[in-house]
Formats: structure tokens, C-alpha cells, sequence
């Protein structure tokens, strides 16, 4: 049986399958996205399916801590229309 890989949202702190998960990755230019294919090159952090999750990464401002870099409000607001794009 194979193993399937485990994450952790960052916003909730609950471990679950990688496949559960939506992967946030900053590239090496800087740019962070939402990484639905979970295959962009650059450093990663992964929030639950769930609009609850994002909406306190942005309150707490969690990704600040997991991508090691400051993230505008900007950037916030287009990763919520980025994920309300994608049917979540």
C-alpha cells in the first residue's frame, strides 16, 4: 500500500492528505499564486479547501510566516478572487 504524503494547513493546523490541500507557492521571482497542480517550483505552504482557512491565513497574516516574506494586502485579495475562480 502506498503511502499518501500529509500536510498541514497553516491557517487551521490540521494535518491531512497533500490531495486535500491547496498548495500557495512564492516562485524565485517573488510571485505568489495558488498551486493547484502542487508541481510550481518555489516555496510552498498549504491551506485546507475551505474559504474559512485562507480568509484567517489572511487575517493572521500566515503566509508572511510561511514563505518567509512580507505578502501585500494585495496579493491577499487576488489569492481569495484566485480561489473563488477556481470553484472553491
Amino acid at each position: 500500500m502506498k503511502k499518501v504524503p500529509e500536510r498541514t494547513c497553516i491557517a487551521c493546523r490540521t494535518s491531512r492528505p497533500k490531495n486535500e490541500l491547496i498548495r500557495v507557492v512564492r516562485d524565485p521571482q517573488g510571485e505568489i499564486s495558488l498551486d493547484f497542480t502542487g508541481k510550481k517550483n518555489g516555496r510552498g505552504a498549504y491551506l485546507c479547501k475551505d474559504r474559512k482557512c485562507l480568509e484567517k491565513c489572511v487575517r493572521s497574516k500566515g503566509l508572511d510566516r510561511a514563505l518567509n516574506c512580507t505578502v501585500d494586502e494585495e496579493v491577499y485579495q487576488k489569492l481569495l478572487k484566485e480561489y473563488d475562480d477556481n470553484g472553491n
